[in-house]
């Protein structure tokens, strides 16, 4: 399998020439690795130029094709023809010296796979038990395996709001629990949906289907958005043995209130994608669980420190905006 690499950027020069360099010491690297930076200065081109990482071919786009899908569509129609597998990588993470092999292993062992998505290792903490381990209310088991549930997770399953479908498949009303709910154990788990910035698909489908547009700039949860489509059309898998970390890096991320906004408008758009008739229990549970979890960030405004208090005040604002919003102007979901 010939295969591609397409690291999006946005003014995070550093992190992305750390990417590159695990990249670099991969058992098997990829055939080509192009960068698509959407900077609006040379900071990152300058950096990999310094490092000499001579075999990437770097394109810096402009307003029209600024922004994290519209970088990733651009990477696509750059690629050499004979490319197979196409990955995609967050700019702030870095590579396990096994996550390639890995990765394309996978297709080897599931030749149906469109698509397959890599294990971020360095967020959660994962406590091996019995099969017969019965978890409190304040933890989450799962296949052997037992973690940490958040305080949101806790409450919803009080109200009857918890996710009823195994991790990485959304249930009627949204709100799932994602990927990062699987647990570390090697095996290879189906899924509907993965994360974008750990991802790897057939060329095929990355021809017969495009990353949406929708989703400008920032692009949170593009990754849900294209997956929950692939995944009517085929099989898709996470590796638990592709592991990478991911260090949620500052630079390029939009203010709390666009954010905010952005959770539930575009969280709203993912849920029609996947289900775009749900049921009138499906629409309350939506909403029950949208605006439960916008009453946490509110409170977190209260009990935080100073910055924290302000970004998570300002996030809310933008969450109650998003969803006033859907009253007068909802998204027009693209369901191909």
């Amino acid at each position: 399998m010939r295969v591609a690499l397409i690291i999006c950027t946005y003014q995070r020069p550093i992190p992305t020439v750390t990417l590159l360099h695990s990249v670099y010491k991969q058992k098997r690297c990829p055939d080509d690795i192009i960068v698509v930076d959407g900077s609006l200065n040379d900071a990152s081109e300058r950096a990999l130029q310094a490092e000499g990482f001579n075999e990437v071919v770097y394109y810096r786009v402009g307003d029209d094709e600024r922004g994290l899908t519209k970088q990733r569509n651009y990477g696509i129609d750059h690629l050499d023809p004979a490319v197979d597998i196409v990955c995609f990588l967050d700019d702030d993470t870095v590579l396990h010296p096994n996550y390639f092999k890995a990765l394309l292993n996978t297709y080897t062992l599931y030749p149906e796979a469109l698509g397959v998505g890599g294990y971020i290792s360095n967020e959660i903490s994962w406590k091996k038990v019995e099969e017969t381990f019965v978890p409190t209310k304040h933890q989450f088991f799962y296949d052997g395996y037992v973690r940490s549930d958040g305080s949101r997770f806790v409450l919803r399953k009080k109200l009857g709001l918890d996710a009823n479908t195994p991790p990485g498949f959304l249930p009627d009303f949204s709100h799932g629990r994602s990927v990062s709910f699987i647990p570390p154990s090697g095996k290879i788990y189906p899924v509907e949906q993965f994360m974008g910035g750990v991802a790897s698909y057939r060329i095929a489908a990355l021809k017969a289907q495009r990353f949406s547009e929708y989703f400008e700039g920032y692009g949170l949860y593009e990754d849900a958005d294209f997956t929950l489509r692939l995944s009517q059309k085929g099989k898709l898998y996470v590796n638990t043995n592709a592991q990478l970390h991911h260090y949620h890096d500052p630079d390029g991320r939009p203010n709390k209130y666009k954010y905010g906004k952005m959770v539930i408008r575009n969280g709203w758009y993912v849920w029609r994608v996947r289900y775009p008739k749900p049921s009138i229990k499906a629409r309350l549970k939506w909403n029950a669980t949208s605006g439960l979890l916008t009453a946490i960030r509110f409170s977190n405004a209260l009990s935080m420190s100073k910055q924290v208090r302000m970004e998570a005040f300002t996030e809310s604002i933008g969450r109650v905006v998003g969803w006033l919003s859907l009253l007068f102007s909802k998204p027009k979901v693209t369901h191909s």
